[in-house]
Protein backbone atom coordinates (compact mmCIF):
# COMPACT_ATOMS: atom_id res chain seq x y z
CA UNK A 1 0.00 0.00 0.00
CA UNK A 2 1.30 4.01 -0.36
CA UNK A 3 3.24 4.78 2.82
CA UNK A 4 0.04 6.92 3.79
CA UNK A 5 -2.67 5.23 3.62
CA UNK A 6 -5.61 5.80 5.97
CA UNK A 7 -6.61 2.55 7.32
CA UNK A 8 -10.26 4.47 7.91
CA UNK A 9 -10.77 3.82 4.25
CA UNK A 10 -11.51 0.07 4.84
CA UNK A 11 -14.91 1.35 6.70
CA UNK A 12 -16.00 3.91 4.29
CA UNK A 13 -18.41 3.68 0.98
CA UNK A 14 -18.52 5.50 -1.97
CA UNK A 15 -21.33 6.51 -4.15
CA UNK A 16 -20.72 6.72 -7.78
CA UNK A 17 -22.38 9.54 -9.66
CA UNK A 18 -22.82 9.82 -13.34
CA UNK A 19 -24.31 13.13 -13.73
CA UNK A 20 -26.02 13.11 -17.14
CA UNK A 21 -27.91 9.78 -15.98
CA UNK A 22 -28.82 11.04 -12.16
CA UNK A 23 -31.54 13.57 -12.45
CA UNK A 24 -33.49 14.89 -15.45
CA UNK A 25 -31.33 18.24 -15.80
CA UNK A 26 -28.35 16.40 -15.80
CA UNK A 27 -26.60 19.05 -14.30
CA UNK A 28 -24.36 19.63 -11.09
CA UNK A 29 -26.46 21.91 -9.34
CA UNK A 30 -29.26 19.35 -9.99
CA UNK A 31 -27.41 16.81 -7.99
CA UNK A 32 -27.28 19.07 -5.00
CA UNK A 33 -31.21 18.02 -3.43
CA UNK A 34 -29.80 14.17 -3.27
CA UNK A 35 -27.38 14.69 -1.50
CA UNK A 36 -29.24 14.66 2.30
CA UNK A 37 -30.58 10.94 0.64
CA UNK A 38 -27.20 9.57 -0.55
CA UNK A 39 -25.72 10.75 2.78
CA UNK A 40 -28.37 9.08 4.66
CA UNK A 41 -26.99 5.52 2.79
CA UNK A 42 -24.11 5.76 4.81
CA UNK A 43 -21.79 7.72 1.87
CA UNK A 44 -18.65 9.11 2.82
CA UNK A 45 -17.72 9.63 -0.55
CA UNK A 46 -19.17 11.24 -3.61
CA UNK A 47 -17.20 9.88 -7.18
CA UNK A 48 -18.31 11.44 -10.18
CA UNK A 49 -17.51 9.71 -13.60
CA UNK A 50 -15.93 12.14 -16.07
CA UNK A 51 -17.10 15.66 -15.94
CA UNK A 52 -14.38 17.17 -18.34
CA UNK A 53 -15.93 18.33 -22.39
CA UNK A 54 -16.60 15.54 -23.96
CA UNK A 55 -14.84 15.38 -28.21
CA UNK A 56 -17.27 15.42 -30.71
CA UNK A 57 -14.81 13.86 -33.62
CA UNK A 58 -15.52 10.10 -33.64
CA UNK A 59 -17.76 9.79 -30.83
CA UNK A 60 -19.96 7.06 -29.80
CA UNK A 61 -24.17 7.38 -29.70
CA UNK A 62 -25.80 10.95 -29.93
CA UNK A 63 -23.73 12.15 -26.69
CA UNK A 64 -20.18 10.57 -26.51
CA UNK A 65 -18.62 8.77 -23.71
CA UNK A 66 -17.34 10.63 -21.04
CA UNK A 67 -14.15 8.85 -20.64
CA UNK A 68 -13.57 10.38 -24.10
CA UNK A 69 -11.87 13.52 -22.59
CA UNK A 70 -11.58 16.44 -24.72
CA UNK A 71 -10.31 18.81 -22.23
CA UNK A 72 -8.49 17.50 -18.86
CA UNK A 73 -9.14 21.29 -17.32
CA UNK A 74 -12.48 22.28 -17.81
CA UNK A 75 -15.99 20.86 -17.25
CA UNK A 76 -18.51 19.26 -19.73
CA UNK A 77 -20.91 22.94 -20.04
CA UNK A 78 -23.87 20.59 -20.59
CA UNK A 79 -23.38 19.62 -16.84
CA UNK A 80 -22.49 23.58 -15.92
CA UNK A 81 -19.62 25.64 -15.33
CA UNK A 82 -16.11 25.06 -12.87
CA UNK A 83 -18.05 27.48 -10.78
CA UNK A 84 -21.22 24.96 -10.25
CA UNK A 85 -18.97 22.36 -9.73
CA UNK A 86 -17.24 24.38 -6.65
CA UNK A 87 -20.46 24.62 -5.33
CA UNK A 88 -21.63 20.92 -5.42
CA UNK A 89 -18.22 20.39 -3.91
CA UNK A 90 -18.96 22.80 -1.21
CA UNK A 91 -22.41 21.41 -0.36
CA UNK A 92 -20.88 17.85 -0.45
CA UNK A 93 -18.73 18.95 1.91
CA UNK A 94 -20.95 20.44 4.11
CA UNK A 95 -22.66 17.48 4.49
CA UNK A 96 -19.67 15.56 6.03
CA UNK A 97 -18.51 13.48 2.57
CA UNK A 98 -16.28 13.82 0.32
CA UNK A 99 -15.59 13.98 -3.79
CA UNK A 100 -13.73 12.01 -5.97
CA UNK A 101 -13.24 13.02 -9.82
CA UNK A 102 -12.70 10.34 -12.74
CA UNK A 103 -9.09 10.87 -14.01
CA UNK A 104 -8.74 9.53 -18.02
CA UNK A 105 -5.09 9.22 -18.53
CA UNK A 106 -4.28 6.44 -20.42
CA UNK A 107 -6.21 8.10 -23.95
CA UNK A 108 -8.19 11.64 -25.19
CA UNK A 109 -10.49 11.82 -27.76
CA UNK A 110 -9.13 12.43 -31.30
CA UNK A 111 -10.17 16.29 -31.10
CA UNK A 112 -8.81 17.11 -27.51
CA UNK A 113 -7.09 20.34 -26.84
CA UNK A 114 -4.17 18.41 -25.58
CA UNK A 115 -3.58 17.25 -29.13
CA UNK A 116 -3.48 20.13 -30.91
CA UNK A 117 -1.13 22.17 -28.18
CA UNK A 118 0.82 19.41 -27.74
CA UNK A 119 0.96 16.43 -31.07
CA UNK A 120 3.99 14.71 -29.38
CA UNK A 121 2.70 13.83 -26.21
CA UNK A 122 0.63 11.30 -28.51
CA UNK A 123 1.09 7.21 -28.97
CA UNK A 124 1.80 6.50 -32.74
CA UNK A 125 1.66 3.41 -34.54
CA UNK A 126 3.90 1.61 -36.79
CA UNK A 127 2.98 3.71 -39.74
CA UNK A 128 3.28 6.74 -37.48
CA UNK A 129 -0.67 7.29 -37.48
CA UNK A 130 -2.41 8.14 -34.09
CA UNK A 131 -4.47 5.59 -32.24
CA UNK A 132 -4.96 3.27 -29.57
CA UNK A 133 -3.85 -0.17 -28.18
CA UNK A 134 -7.01 -1.98 -27.64
CA UNK A 135 -8.89 -1.75 -30.86
CA UNK A 136 -12.72 -1.19 -29.46
CA UNK A 137 -11.97 1.95 -28.01
CA UNK A 138 -12.77 3.37 -31.29
CA UNK A 139 -13.61 7.23 -29.97
CA UNK A 140 -10.43 7.82 -28.43
CA UNK A 141 -6.17 8.11 -29.13
CA UNK A 142 -3.69 6.49 -26.48
CA UNK A 143 -1.30 9.39 -25.34
CA UNK A 144 2.21 8.36 -25.01
CA UNK A 145 3.68 8.59 -21.74
CA UNK A 146 7.97 8.17 -23.25
CA UNK A 147 7.43 12.28 -23.37
CA UNK A 148 8.58 13.74 -20.14
CA UNK A 149 6.63 16.69 -20.50
CA UNK A 150 3.17 14.53 -21.39
CA UNK A 151 4.31 14.23 -17.33
CA UNK A 152 4.04 17.70 -16.52
CA UNK A 153 1.58 18.71 -17.90
CA UNK A 154 -0.75 15.97 -16.37
CA UNK A 155 0.53 16.06 -12.91
CA UNK A 156 -0.21 20.28 -12.99
CA UNK A 157 -3.87 19.51 -13.97
CA UNK A 158 -4.15 17.35 -11.18
CA UNK A 159 -2.97 19.61 -8.85
CA UNK A 160 -5.22 22.40 -9.91
CA UNK A 161 -7.89 19.56 -9.16
CA UNK A 162 -6.62 18.37 -6.17
CA UNK A 163 -7.07 22.18 -4.77
CA UNK A 164 -11.03 21.13 -5.37
CA UNK A 165 -11.62 17.69 -4.74
CA UNK A 166 -10.54 15.06 -2.32
CA UNK A 167 -9.82 12.17 -4.30
CA UNK A 168 -9.10 10.98 -8.10
CA UNK A 169 -10.20 7.37 -9.44
CA UNK A 170 -7.84 6.69 -12.44
CA UNK A 171 -9.15 5.22 -15.10
CA UNK A 172 -7.11 2.21 -16.53
CA UNK A 173 -4.71 2.89 -14.15
CA UNK A 174 -2.80 0.21 -15.12
CA UNK A 175 -2.15 1.13 -18.51
CA UNK A 176 -0.48 3.77 -17.29
CA UNK A 177 3.52 3.52 -16.04
CA UNK A 178 3.65 3.04 -12.46
CA UNK A 179 6.45 5.77 -12.24
CA UNK A 180 4.11 8.32 -13.80
CA UNK A 181 1.55 7.34 -10.91
CA UNK A 182 4.18 7.74 -7.82
CA UNK A 183 5.33 11.24 -9.04
CA UNK A 184 1.41 12.36 -9.23
CA UNK A 185 1.34 11.12 -6.12
CA UNK A 186 4.09 12.80 -4.45
CA UNK A 187 3.28 16.23 -6.20
CA UNK A 188 -0.42 16.61 -5.50
CA UNK A 189 0.28 15.59 -1.52
CA UNK A 190 2.20 19.38 -2.15
CA UNK A 191 -1.37 20.60 -2.91
CA UNK A 192 -3.53 18.27 -0.91
CA UNK A 193 -1.54 15.58 1.19
CA UNK A 194 -4.74 13.75 2.16
CA UNK A 195 -5.68 12.91 -1.11
CA UNK A 196 -7.23 9.41 -1.47
CA UNK A 197 -6.14 7.64 -5.25
CA UNK A 198 -7.99 4.54 -6.47
CA UNK A 199 -6.78 2.76 -9.60
CA UNK A 200 -9.36 0.77 -12.09
CA UNK A 201 -6.97 -2.08 -12.11
CA UNK A 202 -8.07 -4.62 -14.76
CA UNK A 203 -9.25 -8.21 -15.53
CA UNK A 204 -6.67 -10.83 -14.91
CA UNK A 205 -7.02 -11.69 -18.46
CA UNK A 206 -7.15 -8.19 -20.06
CA UNK A 207 -3.81 -7.50 -18.11
CA UNK A 208 -2.55 -10.61 -19.84
CA UNK A 209 -3.66 -9.93 -23.26
CA UNK A 210 -2.02 -6.06 -23.14
CA UNK A 211 1.29 -7.43 -21.50
CA UNK A 212 1.35 -10.21 -24.47
CA UNK A 213 0.84 -7.61 -26.55
CA UNK A 214 3.93 -5.79 -25.95
CA UNK A 215 1.74 -2.93 -23.32
CA UNK A 216 2.14 -1.45 -20.23
CA UNK A 217 0.05 -3.47 -17.89
CA UNK A 218 0.85 -3.39 -13.99
CA UNK A 219 0.37 -5.81 -12.05
CA UNK A 220 -2.20 -5.16 -9.09
CA UNK A 221 0.51 -5.69 -6.36
CA UNK A 222 2.69 -3.28 -7.38
CA UNK A 223 -0.32 -0.78 -8.03
CA UNK A 224 -0.83 -0.52 -3.92
CA UNK A 225 2.68 1.48 -4.54
CA UNK A 226 1.22 4.35 -5.62
CA UNK A 227 -2.78 3.71 -4.86
CA UNK A 228 -4.86 3.55 -1.91
CA UNK A 229 -7.72 1.38 -3.35
CA UNK A 230 -7.72 -1.03 -6.16
CA UNK A 231 -10.56 -2.65 -7.90
CA UNK A 232 -11.78 -6.19 -6.97
CA UNK A 233 -10.94 -7.20 -11.05
CA UNK A 234 -8.74 -9.47 -9.92
CA UNK A 235 -11.13 -11.89 -8.45
CA UNK A 236 -14.56 -10.60 -10.66
CA UNK A 237 -13.94 -12.93 -13.49
CA UNK A 238 -14.70 -16.29 -11.03
CA UNK A 239 -17.43 -14.39 -9.13
CA UNK A 240 -18.53 -14.04 -12.82
CA UNK A 241 -18.01 -17.57 -13.56
CA UNK A 242 -20.24 -18.45 -10.34
CA UNK A 243 -23.31 -16.52 -10.59
CA UNK A 244 -23.39 -17.48 -14.56
CA UNK A 245 -23.53 -20.93 -12.93
CA UNK A 246 -20.69 -22.13 -14.63
CA UNK A 247 -18.35 -21.96 -11.57
CA UNK A 248 -18.59 -22.80 -8.00
CA UNK A 249 -18.35 -20.66 -5.33
CA UNK A 250 -15.58 -21.76 -3.58
CA UNK A 251 -13.92 -21.48 -5.99
CA UNK A 252 -14.40 -17.64 -5.60
CA UNK A 253 -13.70 -18.11 -1.30
CA UNK A 254 -10.55 -19.22 -2.60
CA UNK A 255 -9.69 -16.17 -4.70
CA UNK A 256 -10.43 -14.14 -1.99
CA UNK A 257 -8.53 -15.75 0.12
CA UNK A 258 -5.43 -15.42 -2.27
CA UNK A 259 -6.30 -11.87 -1.69
CA UNK A 260 -5.44 -12.37 1.89
CA UNK A 261 -2.04 -14.30 1.14
CA UNK A 262 -0.67 -11.89 -1.72
CA UNK A 263 -1.31 -8.30 -0.52
CA UNK A 264 -0.17 -6.37 2.33
CA UNK A 265 -1.80 -6.59 5.74
CA UNK A 266 -3.71 -3.37 4.73
CA UNK A 267 -4.63 -4.01 1.42
CA UNK A 268 -7.60 -2.32 0.53
CA UNK A 269 -9.76 -3.54 -2.77
CA UNK A 270 -12.97 -1.85 -3.85
CA UNK A 271 -15.87 -4.08 -3.69
CA UNK A 272 -18.51 -4.12 -6.22
CA UNK A 273 -21.63 -5.60 -7.61
CA UNK A 274 -22.30 -3.28 -10.57
CA UNK A 275 -20.62 -0.29 -12.12
CA UNK A 276 -21.12 1.60 -15.06
CA UNK A 277 -19.21 -0.59 -16.95
CA UNK A 278 -20.81 -3.85 -15.61
CA UNK A 279 -24.30 -5.39 -15.74
CA UNK A 280 -26.70 -4.09 -12.98
CA UNK A 281 -26.21 -6.77 -10.65
CA UNK A 282 -30.48 -6.66 -10.25
CA UNK A 283 -30.61 -7.99 -13.70
CA UNK A 284 -28.49 -10.91 -13.00
CA UNK A 285 -29.95 -12.49 -10.55
CA UNK A 286 -34.02 -13.59 -10.13
CA UNK A 287 -34.84 -13.32 -6.48
CA UNK A 288 -34.72 -10.69 -3.39
CA UNK A 289 -33.45 -12.97 -1.46
CA UNK A 290 -30.40 -13.37 -3.21
CA UNK A 291 -29.98 -9.52 -3.95
CA UNK A 292 -29.80 -9.15 -0.06
CA UNK A 293 -27.57 -12.07 0.31
CA UNK A 294 -24.88 -11.15 -2.25
CA UNK A 295 -25.76 -7.37 -0.92
CA UNK A 296 -24.63 -8.04 2.92
CA UNK A 297 -22.03 -9.99 1.34
CA UNK A 298 -20.61 -6.92 -0.31
CA UNK A 299 -20.38 -4.78 2.96
CA UNK A 300 -19.06 -7.87 4.72
CA UNK A 301 -16.03 -7.82 2.07
CA UNK A 302 -12.99 -6.44 2.81
CA UNK A 303 -12.46 -3.12 1.08
CA UNK A 304 -13.91 0.35 0.53
CA UNK A 305 -17.84 -0.63 -0.90
CA UNK A 306 -19.14 0.56 -4.03
CA UNK A 307 -22.36 1.72 -4.66
CA UNK A 308 -23.54 2.80 -8.21
CA UNK A 309 -26.37 5.22 -8.29
CA UNK A 310 -29.64 3.08 -8.48
CA UNK A 311 -28.42 0.28 -7.17
CA UNK A 312 -30.21 1.33 -3.81
CA UNK A 313 -33.66 1.12 -6.45
CA UNK A 314 -32.76 -2.26 -7.85
CA UNK A 315 -32.37 -0.77 -10.74
CA UNK A 316 -32.34 -3.95 -14.02
CA UNK A 317 -31.58 -1.03 -16.55
CA UNK A 318 -27.54 0.16 -16.93
CA UNK A 319 -27.56 3.91 -18.45
CA UNK A 320 -26.12 3.99 -21.73
CA UNK A 321 -22.91 6.02 -20.93
CA UNK A 322 -23.35 7.48 -24.69
CA UNK A 323 -26.85 8.56 -24.66
CA UNK A 324 -29.23 10.42 -22.04
CA UNK A 325 -31.28 7.73 -19.47
CA UNK A 326 -32.37 8.73 -16.58
CA UNK A 327 -32.39 6.30 -13.44
CA UNK A 328 -35.62 4.78 -12.68
CA UNK A 329 -36.27 5.33 -9.35
CA UNK A 330 -39.25 3.06 -9.45
CA UNK A 331 -38.26 -0.10 -8.39
CA UNK A 332 -37.32 -2.14 -5.09
CA UNK A 333 -35.73 0.24 -2.89
CA UNK A 334 -33.08 -1.42 -0.42
CA UNK A 335 -31.65 1.73 0.82
CA UNK A 336 -33.03 0.83 4.35
CA UNK A 337 -30.89 -2.45 3.76
CA UNK A 338 -28.33 -0.54 3.01
CA UNK A 339 -28.38 1.59 6.03
CA UNK A 340 -27.99 -1.07 8.34
CA UNK A 341 -25.31 -2.57 6.73
CA UNK A 342 -22.97 0.74 6.51
CA UNK A 343 -23.91 1.07 10.02
CA UNK A 344 -22.36 -2.57 10.73
CA UNK A 345 -19.64 -2.16 8.18
CA UNK A 346 -18.29 1.19 10.21
CA UNK A 347 -18.93 -0.59 13.61
CA UNK A 348 -18.69 -4.10 14.08
CA UNK A 349 -15.79 -4.17 11.25
CA UNK A 350 -12.33 -3.62 11.89
CA UNK A 351 -10.22 -1.46 9.45
CA UNK A 352 -7.24 -4.86 9.28
CA UNK A 353 -9.43 -7.57 9.90
CA UNK A 354 -8.15 -10.81 8.96
CA UNK A 355 -10.50 -12.54 6.55
CA UNK A 356 -11.35 -16.36 6.21
CA UNK A 357 -14.50 -17.62 3.64
CA UNK A 358 -15.53 -20.74 3.12
CA UNK A 359 -18.21 -22.19 0.87
CA UNK A 360 -20.99 -24.50 0.92
CA UNK A 361 -21.25 -25.64 -3.22
CA UNK A 362 -24.52 -27.65 -2.84
CA UNK A 363 -26.38 -24.87 -1.25
CA UNK A 364 -23.82 -21.99 -2.72
CA UNK A 365 -24.15 -20.59 0.93
CA UNK A 366 -20.54 -18.77 1.86
CA UNK A 367 -19.56 -18.48 5.21
CA UNK A 368 -17.10 -15.72 5.74
CA UNK A 369 -15.08 -14.82 9.00
CA UNK A 370 -13.48 -10.88 9.82
CA UNK A 371 -11.19 -11.25 12.87
CA UNK A 372 -10.12 -8.66 14.70
CA UNK A 373 -8.39 -7.89 18.27
CA UNK A 374 -11.42 -8.89 20.46
CA UNK A 375 -14.33 -10.18 18.06
CA UNK A 376 -15.25 -12.40 15.89
CA UNK A 377 -17.77 -11.26 13.29
CA UNK A 378 -19.78 -13.92 10.90
CA UNK A 379 -21.46 -13.39 8.42
CA UNK A 380 -23.49 -16.32 6.70
CA UNK A 381 -24.40 -15.36 2.58
CA UNK A 382 -27.10 -18.08 1.39
CA UNK A 383 -26.56 -16.64 -2.38
CA UNK A 384 -28.98 -18.73 -4.23
CA UNK A 385 -31.36 -18.08 -1.19
CA UNK A 386 -31.39 -21.46 0.04
CA UNK A 387 -32.18 -23.00 3.01
CA UNK A 388 -30.10 -25.44 5.20
CA UNK A 389 -27.72 -26.02 7.66
CA UNK A 390 -24.18 -24.88 7.51
CA UNK A 391 -21.32 -25.60 9.64
CA UNK A 392 -19.89 -22.71 12.40
CA UNK A 393 -16.39 -22.80 13.96
CA UNK A 394 -17.61 -20.46 16.99
CA UNK A 395 -19.52 -22.26 20.35
CA UNK A 396 -22.94 -23.19 20.51
CA UNK A 397 -25.09 -20.61 21.82
CA UNK A 398 -27.15 -17.93 20.90
CA UNK A 399 -26.39 -14.40 18.98
CA UNK A 400 -27.99 -11.31 17.71
CA UNK A 401 -27.95 -10.69 14.04
CA UNK A 402 -27.14 -7.72 13.02
CA UNK A 403 -28.92 -6.94 10.19
CA UNK A 404 -32.60 -8.35 11.37
CA UNK A 405 -32.05 -7.52 14.99
CA UNK A 406 -33.22 -11.43 15.50
CA UNK A 407 -31.53 -14.15 17.03
CA UNK A 408 -29.04 -16.77 15.54
CA UNK A 409 -29.37 -19.79 17.30
CA UNK A 410 -25.57 -22.12 16.96
CA UNK A 411 -26.67 -25.71 17.93
CA UNK A 412 -23.65 -28.58 17.82
CA UNK A 413 -21.66 -26.66 15.73
CA UNK A 414 -24.45 -25.70 13.14
CA UNK A 415 -26.54 -23.12 12.01
CA UNK A 416 -29.97 -23.22 10.07
CA UNK A 417 -29.73 -21.05 7.49
CA UNK A 418 -33.44 -19.72 6.42
CA UNK A 419 -32.00 -18.42 3.12
CA UNK A 420 -32.08 -14.62 4.65
CA UNK A 421 -28.23 -13.15 4.79
CA UNK A 422 -26.97 -13.18 8.80
CA UNK A 423 -24.19 -11.39 10.47
CA UNK A 424 -23.55 -11.89 13.97
CA UNK A 425 -20.21 -11.34 16.46
CA UNK A 426 -18.77 -13.39 19.49
CA UNK A 427 -16.15 -13.00 21.61
CA UNK A 428 -12.65 -14.46 20.52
Amino acid sequence: MANNTPAALQRQIIYSVYVRAHTPEGTFRSVVPDLDRIRALGADWIWFLPIHPIGEKGKKGSLGCPYANRDYRGTNPCYGSIEDFRFLCDEIHRRGMKVMIDVVYNHTSPDAVLLSEHPEFYYRDSAGNLGNKIGDWADVIDLDYRNRGLWDYQIESLRFWASIVDGFRCDVASFVPLDFWRAARAAVAEVNPDCVWLAESVHMSFGNYARAGGFVSTRDTELFDAFDIEYQYDVWECFERFLAGEGLLHEFTEQLKLQEALYRENYNKLRFLENHDQPRFRSRIETEDEQDNFTAMLFFLKGTTLLYAGQEFSCTHLPSLFEREVIDRSGRNISPLLMRLAAIKKTALGCCDSFDARADDEKAIAVMERRGESCLTVGVFSLRGRSGAVALDVPDGRYADLISGGDVLVENGQVFCTGKPVIFTCAR
